[in-house]
C-alpha cells in the first residue's frame, strides 16, 4: 500500500528531491509492530540481501560490502553513521544522516536534529526516513516507512538525481518487501501471544 501522506519529516526535510512513503496494515498493536519493525533484521530476506549484494557489486563497492555481512537492523544503521532525529518510543523513529550515495562505498555522517534541516554543505545529500506505527485501534496498526532525500547543492542534486533514476528501482523493491515481512513476524508474534 502506498500512500500520499505524512508529514513527519516536514520539519527536518520539507521540500525533498525524491520522496518514497510505503504502509500497511498490521492485525497487532502499535507497540508490537514498532518493536518489531525496530529491531528486524533486513538481510533475513533473501531478496533484500540480493539487492544490497548486487548493489555493492555494480558499484565496485569493497569486497567486504559485497559480501553483506552480519544483522541489519535499526541499532546496525545507527552504528553505520545514520543518527536519530527525533523519536517516539513506541510509535515513530525519524532518522538521518548526509552521505554521497553515488560513490560504491557510502559513509553515512549524523547530523544534529536542530542543524539537519539547514545543514548545507556542498556535493552531498540528506536523507532521513521513518518508522511509525499508528495505532488504528487496539489490535491494529498501520506500518510506514517515508524517506525523503535532497541534495545540498546544485551539483549534488544532479548527481543524485542521475543515481535515484536507477537506484529508486531498488530502494522501492525493498520496501516492498520490509513491510510485509514486518507485518507476518508482528502478526506470527499477537497470534503465539499466551
Amino acid at each position: 500500500m502506498r500512500e500520499s501522506t505524512g508529514t513527519a519529516l516536514d520539519e527536518f526535510l520539507p521540500a525533498p528531491d525524491a520522496r518514497e512513503r510505503h504502509a500497511v496494515v498490521v492485525r497487532a498493536p502499535a507497540d508490537l509492530v514498532y518493536d518489531v519493525a525496530r529491531h528486524f533484521d533486513l538481510r533475513s530476506i533473501p531478496l533484500v540481501h540480493a539487492i544490497f549484494r548486487l548493489r555493492a557489486r555494480l558499484m565496485g563497492a569493497r569486497a567486504d560490502a559485497r559480501q553483506g555481512g552480519g544483522r541489519l537492523d535499526t541499532g546496525s544503521l545507527m552504528r553505520m553513521g545514520w543518527g536519530v532525529l527525533a523519536e517516539e518510543p513506541g510509535r515513530r523513529l525519524i532518522a538521518g544522516a548526509v552521505c554521497q550515495p553515488w560513490r560504491a562505498d557510502v559513509v553515512f555522517t549524523p547530523v544534529a536534529p536542530h542543524q539537519f534541516a539547514s545543514h548545507a554543505v556542498p556535493d552531498s545529500v540528506k536523507i532521513a526516513w521513518t518508522l511509525e506505527a499508528e495505532p488504528l485501534d487496539r489490535t491494529r496498526t498501520r506500518l510506514a516507512t517515508e524517506t525523503r532525500a535532497v541534495g545540498t547543492d546544485p551539483a549534488a542534486r544532479a548527481r543524485f538525481r542521475r543515481y535515484w533514476r536507477w537506484a529508486r528501482v531498488g530502494i522501492v523493491a525493498i520496501r516492498w518487501l520490509l513491510l510485509p515481512a514486518i507485518r507476518r513476524e508482528a502478526e506470527r508474534r499477537w497470534g503465539a501471544r499466551p
